[in-house]
């Protein structure tokens, strides 16, 4: 019986050997010549890891510029103080902040009763005076009175006249126009104020034209020139584009700052839209440059040494290729050289990429059914 035992157990030991023999030499014909594990299997490679799913965009050719973005304040392109040329008691206003109003429009009047009577004395002084006058004409034909006489007449009457034109000034003074058209933008007076000579009583601000006082870099502004556009956006109206056109380059800069004041001017619909007050920002388009070929910020990959590439697809591979840039702006980047337009470029997925790697294309946008080459044809 011992025998028997012993037998089984010496049978099931040289089997357990075999199969572990058996299991050794399918590993070692897994494995390639050199011992190394194949690269294939990793992230890139066309082994168990399988393609690297990527988003990929073509190279396009277009516009791009430096954008150097400054804030400011919405201001009226003028505003106009009107101050009284009387003093005296208001008997009417008319206008209240934010009235617009028209060039020549009653904005307030002042007791004008004193000037009235003053007026109506001059207008009879003057009548004396015309009346003397041309007696004296008469009498001087005749040569019935004496030069001096003449010239006495003559003088009064020119007197009359300048003081009635006078008092016909200052009541006119009386009643405040406006001298522009606008928006009445400051009120400080009300009906019953007693106002000296030359104070202020209101502000108009002429809005049909709106502009934006920014403070450019020295370094910027040699690119800014009076007529170009610049966009303007408002914070109290956040994603609405504003079109402005830069009025004037101011010809001197703060020696402290060396800043130099801009001038952006808002007219038509988008001067509407601004209030004066608001805070803006104004983005100026500096070294702009046509037919430049462009790819997004997010294609680009750096080594260690700074060098810059892109991934180009090819035959369904991504082949690293170093590029020289340009200009970078909106998360675009000017490729000078290193890609041609219309080939397509990896734009997500580039960190699990390796040079030769196989890719499966995963954004519907992407030209999956042929593959650019760099002569312009595709690859079905």
């Amino acid at each position: 019986m011992m025998a028997v035992t012993h037998s089984r157990r010496t049978l099931a030991l040289a089997l357990a050997v075999t199969a572990l023999v058996a299991c050794n030499r399918g590993e070692s014909q897994a494995t390639p010549s050199g011992g190394g594990t194949r690269r294939g299997g990793g992230p890139g490679g066309r082994g168990a890891g399988g393609p690297v799913a990527v988003e990929v965009a073509p190279v396009e050719s277009g516009r791009i510029a430096r954008a150097v973005t400054v804030s400011g304040n919405i201001e009226p392109l003028r505003v106009v103080g009107v101050n009284s040329q009387l003093a005296g008691a208001l008997r009417t206003v008319t206008v209240e902040e934010g009235t617009v109003i028209r060039e020549g429009a009653v904005l307030a009047t002042l007791d004008d009763r004193e000037l009235a009577a003053q007026l109506a004395s001059a207008e009879a002084a003057y009548q004396v005076a015309e009346s003397a006058w041309q007696r004296a004409e008469r009498l001087r034909e005749r040569q019935v009175i004496t030069a001096a006489e003449y010239e006495r007449d003559r003088a009064a009457h020119a007197a009359a006249a300048a003081q009635r034109e006078q008092l016909r000034t200052r009541l006119g003074y009386a009643t405040v126009r406006a001298p522009i058209s606008g928006v009445i933008t400051i009120k400080n007076v009300e009906a019953g104020d007693i106002v000296g000579v030359q104070n202020e009583l209101f502000q108009i601000a002429d809005v049909t034209t709106m502009v934006v006082r920014v403070r450019v870099s020295e370094l910027d502004v040699v690119q800014v020139r009076a007529g170009d556009t610049a966009i303007v956006m408002l914070d109290a109206f956040p994603g609405q584009v504003l079109r402005g056109r830069i009025r004037r380059v101011f010809p001197a800069a703060d020696p402290t700052s060396r800043l130099v004041p801009v001038e952006v001017a808002l007219t038509g619909p988008d001067a509407d839209v601004a209030r004066p007050g608001f805070l803006a920002r104004v983005t100026f388009a500096l070294g702009a440059k046509e037919n430049v070929l462009l790819v997004p910020a997010s294609a680009l990959v750096t080594d260690a040494t700074g060098s810059q590439a892109l991934f180009v697809i090819e035959d369904s591979q991504a082949h690293r290729r170093a590029v020289k840039t340009g200009l970078t702006s909106e998360g675009r980047v000017e490729v000078v050289d290193g890609v041609q337009a219309g080939e397509v470029v990896v734009i997500r997925g580039t960190n699990n990429l390796r040079d030769g790697a196989t890719v499966r294309v995963v954004n519907a946008a992407a030209p999956v059914e042929g593959t650019v080459r760099p002569n312009g044809g595709t690859q079905p």
